[in-house]
Order: structure tokens, then C-alpha cells, then sequence
């Protein structure tokens, strides 16, 4: 069991790294292009986060094992909220001032509830799947347009996401860069679902287990370093922003991928728990981030209380595992 799970930390690593260069190229090339930077920003930067769970998904569904994708959609955003900006606010308190993430929030909010109510027979339909992505269509096309109507309002989450464009890189480099994202992303992402297909049968463990839990810790890497990097610079906003926005990509554009390509029965823990630890995630980051009795703020002991909800969601999902 050695190989595939050194198969999987290799391809992780892969699958982290090469999103990154993918995601450079592509947005050096729209800059190049004439492409507004405040459009690459909320599309192509804002994608690429979650370009990890995306491949995986797809990779998963056309493996038939819809449960894995699932379950990767749905930890990813567990892990965001918990995990990754509870360890973001240890490290640095996070104030939160950008009317685009306090406008997105009620969103994520809204289409996790929408989401849960689709899984809930213990079903995924393409009819659903398909829903979810011209949501995600619809999303993408008003995020733009009021986004485009407050730029002159110097929002704090969008000046931060504008400085992240890369300036002055060769249209020859960044295709370059764009050619190895779209090799590997899909090479390390079939690795990565291969070899955790491996690991679950040989240990019993669920597809929907795996995806919670190994697959979505590993793919929610880029969100973490860009939210410990973003609040090392003072882009607290944009910290919490790549979060906020990640998970409303995870529901719309990731766990659709998964009905749409196999609709598939999916276990009902999902429905069970964890989509409502999912829920309640959202629901105190809401009240976090929109601070009724104070200005928007995650403090350290915040932190403290999201990172350990989140070991001890794990030690649930162990412990159910191991019964």
C-alpha cells in the first residue's frame, strides 16, 4: 500500500503546482489579449483554486465513482471554512471590509442549501447536475457585471484581486505555462483518483470517505497558501474572498461535473453528515464574517474554535470508518 500512497502525494503536488501554472499562463494571456484585468481576476484567477476538485470530479465521474466526487466538493468547502481559514485567522486575525464577500456569502449560503435539498433522495441526477452549472453560468455573468458597476467604489477584495494579475510576461512563456497546466492537471488528477480508488478498496473505505477526506484536504492546498499569503500582505479580504468564492465554485462547477457525467446513487451519510456539518460551516463563517455586534472579524480564538471543529469532524469520519 506504500506505492499508492506515495502515488497520491506525488500526484497532489502535481495537481496543486500545475493549477498554479495553469492558471498563469492563462491569465498572462488574457492581460496580453486586452482582457480586463478585474474580469481575469473573477474567472480565470478565481477558477483556479478550484481547478484541483474540478479535474478530480471529472476524473472520478468518468472513473463511476460519482460518491468520490461528491465527496470531494462538499470536504473542500468543509476544509475552506474550517481548516484553512481557521489556521489563516491563528496565524492573523482577519478583518472583513470588501462588500463583494459580505454580498457572496448569503450566495455560498443559498446554493449549499440548494445543493443538499438535490442530494437528499440520495440521488445526483444530470437534470440537477446540469442546474448547478448554468447557476454557475449565471453566477460567473452577474458576478461581472456588478463587479464592472463597483470597481469605481474601490472595493477592497477586487483592488487586492487586480494586483494578482501577472504584468509583463511573454505571450510564448505564458502559453508555455498554459500547454503544461492542461497536460498535467488532467495526468495527476487521474493518478490522484487511481490511486485512491486503490487505497479505498483495500481498506473498505468508502469512495465518499476518501473524497472527504484525503482528496479534499489535498486539493484545498492552493486555497490555503493563497489565504496565509493574502493576510500575510494585509489582503484580508481577498484571504477570505479566495475562500468564499472557492466554495461557490466547488457547489456549482465541481459537484455538478458529478451528475452530469455519471448520475449516481450517493451514500446517505452525505445527506446525513455531511452536508449539514457543510451547512452549519457556512451558516458561523455568515456570522463571523458579518460581526451583528461589531465590525466584520475572525480573531485568533475563532480560528481556534473553526480548526477544532474541523479535527473533530475528522475524528467522526475515522471513527465511522474504522466501525
Amino acid at each position: 500500500m506504500l506505492q499508492p500512497a506515495l502515488f497520491i502525494l506525488l500526484s497532489l503536488a502535481v495537481l496543486v503546482w500545475s493549477a498554479d501554472r495553469f492558471v498563469y499562463g492563462a491569465a498572462a494571456i488574457a492581460k496580453n489579449f486586452g482582457i480586463s484585468p478585474l474580469i481575469i481576476g473573477l474567472t480565470i484567477v478565481a477558477m483556479g483554486s478550484s481547478a484541483p476538485e474540478m479535474l478530480v470530479a471529472a476524473q472520478a465521474a468518468l472513473a463511476g465513482k460519482t460518491e468520490m466526487a461528491v465527496g470531494n466538493a462538499v470536504g473542500s468547502n468543509i476544509t475552506n471554512i474550517l481548516l484553512v481559514l481557521g489556521v489563516t485567522a491563528l496565524i492573523k486575525p482577519l478583518v472583513v471590509a470588501s462588500k463583494t464577500v459580505k454580498r457572496e456569502l448569503p450566495i455560498m449560503l443559498t446554493i449549499s442549501l440548494l445543493a443538499f435539498y438535490m442530494v437528499s433522495d440520495n440521488y445526483l441526477s444530470r437534470a440537477e447536475g446540469i442546474t448547478l452549472l448554468f447557476g454557475f453560468a449565471i453566477f460567473i455573468f452577474t458576478l461581472i457585471k456588478v463587479s464592472m458597476n463597483q470597481k469605481a467604489a474601490k472595493d477592497p477584495m477586487l483592488v487586492e484581486m487586480e494586483s494578482e494579475i501577472p504584468d509583463g510576461v511573454p505571450t510564448k512563456k505564458a502559453a508555455f505555462w498554459l500547454l503544461v497546466g492542461l497536460i498535467l492537471l488532467p495526468l495527476s488528477a487521474s493518478i490522484l483518483v487511481d490511486s485512491a480508488v486503490v487505497i479505498a478498496q483495500n481498506y473498505g473505505v468508502s469512495d465518499l470517505v476518501i473524497g472527504l477526506t484525503i482528496i479534499a484536504i489535498g486539493t484545498s492546498l492552493p486555497e490555503l497558501a493563497a489565504s496565509v499569503t493574502g493576510v500575510l500582505r494585509g489582503e484580508d479580504d481577498l484571504a477570505i474572498g479566495n475562500i468564499v468564492g472557492s466554495n461557490i465554485f466547488n457547489i456549482l462547477a465541481v459537484l455538478s461535473l458529478g451528475g452530469v457525467i455519471n448520475p449516481a446513487v450517493i451514500n446517505a451519510d452525505a445527506s446525513t453528515r455531511d452536508f449539514p456539518v457543510m451547512l452549519i460551516a457556512s451558516i458561523v463563517l455568515m456570522a463571523m464574517a458579518f460581526g451583528f455586534k461589531r465590525d466584520g472579524r475572525i480573531n485568533r480564538l475563532e480560528g481556534f474554535i473553526l480548526v477544532s471543529f474541523f479535527i473533530a469532524y475528522q475524528y467522526i469520519l475515522f471513527r465511522h470508518t474504522m466501525g
